[in-house]
């Protein structure tokens, strides 16, 4: 029989930051037994998968094996960490265990999935663990940006794993518990086989500071503002929301929440006990009565998104609201990579208006919810592992945090998606690759990446699209074939319209054809496709997409 070996396999979420999904298995090869850490997603952009709605790991994998797998553990309520839960259980088919606000959320995501949510467990904090076949699991508290984070302690027959999820090192997070080194270090001293670990903000060399840090400029900068203010950061962002609300309740101001995503995780954070005290809010209807010195409204799109609050306020009104010349938005909040274009857009739609812009620039009114280097070289030291596995970053992130554990005599492996990990030796040993690939949900479809879709829907983006139409009756061309164009100048080098130049090269190639190519279809149809191509590129540069439709009637 095989010797039992433990693993680790991250299928999201290692070389890049989101769609998070990890595998630890135990077994003899080819048998382990499995657990699923985080079911994440990430989120589309119009350059690398336009039209979709939402991206997740590729579980092709993990679903050949579904009787193998014991349970699901999420760290932590954000999107991508738990955004996939809906969408990926039928094809697992595991219990899911989290802590009440993130169980509140992924049992929300089962029920919109049409799945039972009783699939959910709520799981108490550590001390409390979970068994799940040959895993034994805790959830052990740990602050981060979003309420009731945790890292997660495994213990197997092979020696104890600390998978962090997101943290950093906050003693007054204000919302949700603080750091607590005393019970990383007890965690630490059972002895720990890995640390797998956020590398979010390996780059940042000094120590991160504390929510609690915010409160004082933010108070400052809205009793300051002559107009209205409007502020916006992440939703999930609780503590900072309720920053946000007390400084303009000490600034004598109504507090109105706007966005769908921002009154329901607020409401789900009353719900579950993890906020109290929020400062009473106004409706946006009540809201408009109010002088607008005496108002701040509080909304979604952070990150530039064109449909959320912070949009529709750059483009004029929402829910009856506007900006006007004087008035202060504030983003308290970083810019995700990849979100700038769409930040940027709405910073200067809003100063066209004469509105002040605030951002995050000067640090005064955002710090991050990830460990800066500092802060993760205190966690190697307080965990004390055997060897380091980083985790929740790019392949350049990775890398550096590897290198940082070093420093410390850690021994570590860069193991980006797909790279299975033997942990049972003294070092972390990649011994398989497996498919990683991604799952889009394209409307209410879940595609895989190799089906061609979101590529061929990028191709016509690119190069357009045109439609040649032939019919054929006796293997002759029967009348002009047509021609339609989408996404094309309709007018090319020869100042005549691109169809009709189009039509006419098509309609010589019919005249002058072989029988024998006017009797196959796939001839006849990569020659028609070849021409209109041709005559394309002639005319305005580009080879479009073509598809062709031939009709053939018979006697």
């Amino acid at each position: 029989m095989s010797k039992e070996r433990l693993i680790y396999l991250p299928l999201g979420g290692a070389g890049e930051i989101g769609m998070n999904a990890y595998v630890y298995g135990w077994g003899a090869p080819g048998k382990e037994r499995m657990i699923i850490v985080d079911l994440g997603v990430t989120f589309p952009d119009m350059e690398s998968s336009p039209g979709v709605d939402l991206i997740f790991a590729d579980v092709e994998w993990l679903e050949e094996r579904a009787d193998r797998i014991e349970g699901v553990f999420i760290t932590h309520a954000h999107e991508d960490h738990v955004g996939a839960v809906g969408h990926l259980w039928s094809r697992l088919r595991a219990p899911v265990f989290a802590r009440k606000f993130t169980a509140h959320h992924a049992t929300r995501k089962l029920e919109e999935a049409g799945q039972d949510p009783a699939n959910v467990t709520v799981a108490s904090p550590w001390p409390e663990t979970t068994k799940a076949g040959p895993f034994t699991v805790g959830f052990v508290p740990i602050s981060h940006s979003i309420p009731e984070s945790s890292g997660v302690v495994i213990d197997t027959p092979a020696g104890r794993i600390v998978h962090t999820g997101d943290f950093k090192i906050d003693p007054t997070p204000l919302v949700g518990e603080p750091f607590d080194p005393d019970l990383w270090r007890s965690i630490g001293e059972s002895g720990v086989k890995a640390l797998v670990c956020d590398s979010t903000n390996v780059f940042s060399p000094h120590s991160g500071r504390s929510e609690a840090s915010l409160a004082d400029p933010i108070t400052s900068l809205i009793q300051d503002a002559p107009g209205m203010v409007v502020a916006t950061t992440f939703a999930s962002n609780v503590a900072r929301v309720k920053t946000l609300a007390e400084a303009a309740e000490a600034a004598g101001r109504s507090v109105c929440l706007m966005g769908r995503a921002m009154r329901r995780m607020i409401e789900a954070s009353v719900a579950t006990g993890v906020l109290t005290d929020f400062p009473k809010v106004v409706s946006p209807e009540d809201a408009l009565d109010l002088p607008r010195t005496n108002l701040m409204l509080i909304v979604t799109g952070s990150q530039g998104e064109r449909r959320a609050a912070s949009a529709a306020l750059s483009r004029g009104k929402y829910l009856g609201h506007e900006m006007k010349e004087g008035d202060l938005f504030l983003f308290s909040s970083k810019t995700i990579p990849g979100n700038e274009k769409g930040v940027i857009r709405v910073m200067n739609l809003l100063s066209e208006m004469g509105v002040d812009v605030v951002d995050d620039s000067s640090g005064d009114y955002h710090v991050s919810g990830h460990a800066n280097r500092p802060d993760l070289a205190e966690m190697h030291k307080l965990i004390n592992p055997q060897m380091l596995i980083p985790m929740h970053g790019e392949h350049r992130h990775l890398r550096a945090h590897v290198a940082l554990g070093e420093e410390s005599g850690i021994p570590g492996v860069v193991a980006p998606n797909g790279s299975m990990v033997d942990l049972t030796g003294d070092r972390p040993d990649v011994v398989e690759y497996v498919e990683a690939g991604r799952t889009y949900l394209d409307g209410e479809v879940q595609i895989g990446a190799l089906d061609g879709v979101v590529r061929n829907r990028i191709r016509m983006a690119l190069n357009g699209h045109v439609i040649v139409t032939a019919i054929i009756e006796d293997d002759e061309a029967l009348g002009e074939p047509w021609v339609e164009i989408m996404g094309l100048p309709e007018t090319g080098k020869s100042k005549a319209p691109l169809v009709d130049v189009m039509e006419e090269d098509l309609s010589q190639f019919l005249g002058r054809a072989k029988r024998s190519t006017l009797a196959d279809d796939d001839d006849l149809e990569k020659e028609l496709k070849r021409i209109a191509r041709q005559t394309a590129q002639d005319e305005i540069g580009k080879k479009p997409e073509v598809t062709v439709v031939i009709s053939r009637l018979t006697p």
